[in-house]
């Protein structure tokens, strides 16, 4: 596949390029341009000179046409599904429920986007301004990029891409190097729709390349990213250089309270969800249990029994329930980070082999609060590290002991103590008897301290996407 440069699909001008391989069996699946500085801004600028021909067209029309591209996503949901499958070596399953989520997310900023209607500051309300009439418009901020990971690229690019273009920004969209084919074939579907090659581009690189050249430029408006905390603080740094907006959801280190009197079949079963699904590639998953003394056993046996029952196998495979993981090298990285943790005097309960880039779903017990799997270390893989608490004072401070603040949760029948609970949680979501992997299109969704800045969602993004501007007709009634 090739970089959407301007009106022109393209390789990179010195013809490196980058091989996107299926981690699951190390074949090539297709390749893609490694993009020089100078391609990047070629895009930029080429997005910024054309943004006010898409801003002058109506917001109908780009709701129609942004409707249209999900009517043909959804016509090519086999081979997107397969696609991204094979790309990222999450079990085609997941996949397919993906790929269906832009016929929930696009539509919802389709229909939201024709109510932005603004607010009207009616004359009267304020002394001194008896006779003036003040009303609020969204214009669009220009040329947006938005930086996308390797975990869930069709979802992320949903509450980016779609919501910028319909409030009549230029988009150059940057997927992970890892997998960006999925994406990439996004972007064809949305020129098939009407959206003018140019106004949205896709680019292609390395973060140290082409991130740097989105972030730093000049002529960029906003980038939203989601990926890694350092990652994020780069991107705000460059961006702070010249004024422009930047949205960051980072990452997550979630703290999973499991209490005596709640449902511990429960727990058992959103933690399968909460941190197994996508192999454990999940910013927002539980990564760390906090589980009350007195039935961590039983959770623990009950978990074991549960993991038994889950296939691991080739992601291709339709009865496959955990696949790999994005590389071996990032099967490694947890191997090392269990490792570590054994070494710190954790015990393995279950699990905690590695084969290539497949990672064991894996129980870790005799986990302290000391221990840095407990504070700021995120594993982005299958692992379930179990932290014992004896009150519920003790859990919170545990949770809130980390860097992190993206989600939360709790399983517990006493709703009085998970409302006080939901409230002391230093986190952007908190969960009453679920795992903390909740994000559903409609809710705002971003995290606290190293977890980012601002939100996304259909409450929210369609506002950090654009920006107000006050007319105001003075003393037209005098």
């Amino acid at each position: 596949m090739k970089s959407l440069i301007g009106s022109s699909w393209r390789d990179s001008s010195d013809g490196k390029f980058i091989e996107v391989k299926n981690p699951a069996t190390n074949e090539l699946v297709d390749t893609v341009p490694s993009l020089t500085t100078a391609d990047v801004e070629e895009a930029i600028k080429y997005a910024y000179d054309h943004q006010k021909e898409w801003e002058n067209l109506s917001v109908v029309a780009r709701c129609e046409i942004l409707s249209k591209f999900a009517v043909l996503v959804e016509k090519n949901k086999d081979e997107l599904a397969k696609l991204l499958s094979d790309e990222t070596g999450k079990p085609i399953k997941e996949a397919y429920n993906e790929i269906a989520n832009i016929q929930i997310g696009v539509p919802a900023y389709v229909e939201k986007v024709k109510h932005e209607y603004g607010n009207i500051i009616y004359r009267g309300t304020e002394k001194g301004q008896e006779n003036t009439i003040q009303y609020t418009i969204q214009q669009p901020l220009g040329v947006v990029v938005a930086i996308i990971p390797f975990n869930f690229p069709s979802d992320i690019f949903i509450n980016k891409i779609p919501p910028a273009l319909l409030m009549g920004n230029a988009c150059i969209l940057k997927p992970a190097s890892a997998n960006p084919l999925t994406l990439t074939r996004y972007v064809e579907l949305l020129v098939e729709a009407g959206v003018p090659a140019g106004i949205i581009s896709v680019v292609h690189g390395s973060g140290s390349v082409v991130g740097k050249a989105l972030t730093s430029s000049k002529l960029v408006n906003m980038v939203s990213l989601t990926g890694s905390t350092a990652a994020g603080i780069d991107a705000a740094k460059n961006c702070a250089e010249h004024c422009a907006h930047s949205s960051l959801e980072l990452g997550g280190n979630d703290a999973f309270i499991i209490c005596a009197d709640g449902d511990i079949d429960l727990a058992v079963e959103e933690t399968v969800w909460g941190r197994l699904y996508n192999t454990g590639q999940v910013c927002c998953a539980s990564k760390r249990f906090l589980v009350e003394n007195s039935v961590k056993d039983e959770f623990i046996n009950k978990m074991i029994a549960k993991i038994k029952t889950l296939k691991v196998g080739m992601p291709s495979e339709m009865d496959t329930d955990i696949g790999c993981l994005i590389s071996e090298e990032a099967a490694i990285e947890v191997e090392k980070q269990v490792n570590k943790t054994v070494e710190e005097g954790a015990k393995i309960a279950y699990g905690g082999r590695r084969k290539g880039a497949f990672y064991e779903p894996t129980i870790l017990d005799n986990v302290t609060k000391d221990m840095e799997v407990a504070k700021d270390m995120e594993i982005f893989g299958p692992i379930i590290p179990v932290i014992g608490f004896d009150t519920i004072e003790e859990a919170v401070k545990i949770a809130n002991q980390s860097i992190y603040g993206l989600s939360g949760s709790i399983v517990t029948r006493d709703f009085n103590k998970a409302i006080k609970v939901s409230e002391q949680m230093e986190c952007g979501g908190f969960v009453i008897n679920g795992a903390s992997f909740f994000r559903s299109f409609e809710q705002p969704f971003g995290g606290w301290k190293y977890s980012g800045i601002g939100n996304e969602g259909i409450m929210t993004t369609l506002k950090e996407m654009s920006r107000t501007k006050t007319v105001i007709l003075k003393n037209v009634t005098k």
